[in-house]
């Protein structure tokens, strides 16, 4: 593909976007932006369907089943489990309490320093998680366009993120649901058409796509043989529990989703339906893998892992309707993430820590006004953290920003839990020291865990220990509930 056809097939995507999102958001005010339950369920349903899925997460998938084989679909049996627990523990408590952010429980239940630590641990992973996210992207973008026309890194950045802003600027949540109907629907049609002109390629039928792939070396599901194996199925398994709990039940930006739907049993359907679908989107991605890696060996490609899916979309093997859908796939992933990401910044920055929306002040709409600005400011900070990571350009700079994103979890995960299943009161001004000794201590045993149980290596399930850990500080400092 050239960078002109990329160009064009980027800016008509952007087209439909913004059409999608000013239809949407056109006479919306600051509670449809931060959330006005009044979302069909079926909608928010395929909304929240294509909204686990990022940029990084469409490219990578697919290139991890060389290592990994299908062992993914551990975790996301996890995920399964964890999104019941979501919607039948925490969906009936959040609509009951009539909270637009989910992190307003954690005042309600133990105090302003408590719901101030949620907030802040959940601003600091959703700024560097989507940032990242992003970056990758427009690395994808300055690789494939600016730098062909010879456009620098910090100008693609700028664009970039004003793209995202002006989407998401006028209609917040409500326009993020509808335009993450689109990216749904774009993602399920480039993964199922890219699947069918590969299988083609190979000279494969209908009929012989699903026997050629779980017949193949590499589509392995279940790894019970070795506990020190990152992908043994009770590490992947529980970690998807706890992991889709804490990124997904307990973070802003997907729960405003959920909790736009008109009632707790509406979301409980949508949130239903949708990790059913979320399963199926994973498989078609792991299958993807397989029949990429097939066609690689035969055409003679060479790239594996992230690089995998970019190089054979976009090389002369394959028509140019695969390279078009994988741009489109990539970038409807990406900057409807990165959209969604920016307005639950918006909303947490807005609602929790400043709490404009107890400070009325002066003449006019004072929240309408404080939310413009944070959305402006959130805006700005995103791309100067993504202009900063692309000045270092270094891997392991990306390595250890996703490691820090999901620490800052674990914390989150601990207070809830121990509001739910404890009556306890806390001393609120020891909670931010809990939720910052926790994460260290995670640290020391991820880093020691080989030479402490003979070679047992941590993998996602220290997210676990992260909100143990913060739980069992919370119960340091613990009081009897006063009577």
């Amino acid at each position: 593909m050239t960078p002109l056809t990329i160009a064009i097939t980027v800016l008509a995507y952007f087209l439909l976007l913004f059409t999608v999102s000013w239809l949407a958001g056109r006479k919306t005010d600051s509670k449809g932006f931060f959330g006005s339950r009044k979302s069909p369920w079926y909608i928010v349903s395929i909304a929240t369907m294509g909204s686990f899925i990022s940029g990084v997460t469409f490219v990578s998938v697919p290139g991890m089943v060389d290592e990994k084989g299908f062992s993914y679909l551990q975790m996301v049996m996890g995920f399964v489990v964890g999104q019941m627990i979501i919607a039948f523990v925490l969906v009936p408590l959040f609509y009951k309490m009539n909270l637009v952010s989910v992190y307003q429980y954690l005042e309600d239940r133990f105090g302003v320093k408590s719901y101030k630590t949620g907030a802040w641990f959940f601003f600091i992973s959703k700024m560097l998680g989507a940032s990242v996210r992003l970056f990758l992207v427009c690395l994808t973008l300055q690789l494939l366009v600016f730098e062909p026309m010879g456009l620098p890194f910090a100008l693609n950045v700028a664009l970039t993120v004003l793209v995202v802003w002006l989407f998401t600027f006028r209609g917040g949540v409500k326009s993020i649901i509808w335009t993450d109907v689109l990216k749904s629907l774009c993602l399920i049609l480039s993964v199922v058409l890219c699947i069918v002109f590969i299988s083609n390629r190979l000279d494969l039928g209908i009929a012989d796509i699903t026997g050629a792939i779980f017949s193949n070396e590499h589509s392995r599901v279940f790894f019970f043989d070795d506990v020190n194996d990152g992908r043994f199925f009770f590490k992947q398994f529980l970690a998807g529990v706890f992991t889709m709990i804490a990124t997904t039940g307990l973070d802003q930006d997907m729960m405003q989703r959920n909790l736009n739907c008109q009632n707790y049993r509406d979301s409980q359907k949508n949130m239903m339906v949708s990790i059913v679908c979320q399963f199926f989107i994973n498989l078609l991605f792991l299958m993807l893998g397989v029949l990429l890696y097939m066609f690689a060996e035969k055409v003679g490609i060479d790239e594996r892992g992230d690089n995998l899916f970019p190089a054979v979309a976009t090389s002369d093997a394959l028509p140019l309707v695969v390279g078009v859908l994988f741009v489109v796939g990539l970038f409807a992933s990406a900057y409807s993430a990165a959209g969604s990401a920016l307005t639950a910044l918006t909303t947490s920055f807005t609602l929790d820590i400043l709490q404009a929306d107890k400070k009325e002040v002066g003449s006019g709409d004072h929240l309408t006004s404080v939310r413009k600005r944070v959305h402006v400011g959130m805006a700005v900070l995103m791309a100067v953290v993504i202009f900063v990571i692309g000045l270092l350009n270094n891997t392991s700079v990306i390595n250890a920003v996703y490691v820090l994103a999901s620490y800052t979890y674990g914390p989150i995960l601990g207070m809830f839990a121990f509001g739910i299943f404890l009556k306890l009161k806390v001393r609120d001004r020891f909670i931010p020291l809990v939720a910052i000794v926790a994460p260290v201590l995670c640290y020391v045993l991820q880093t020691n865990s080989e030479a402490w149980f003979g070679g047992y290596k941590f993998s996602y399930e220290l997210l676990i220990f992260n909100a143990l850990f913060t739980f069992i500080g919370m119960l340091i400092i613990s009081r009897p509930a006063e009577k």
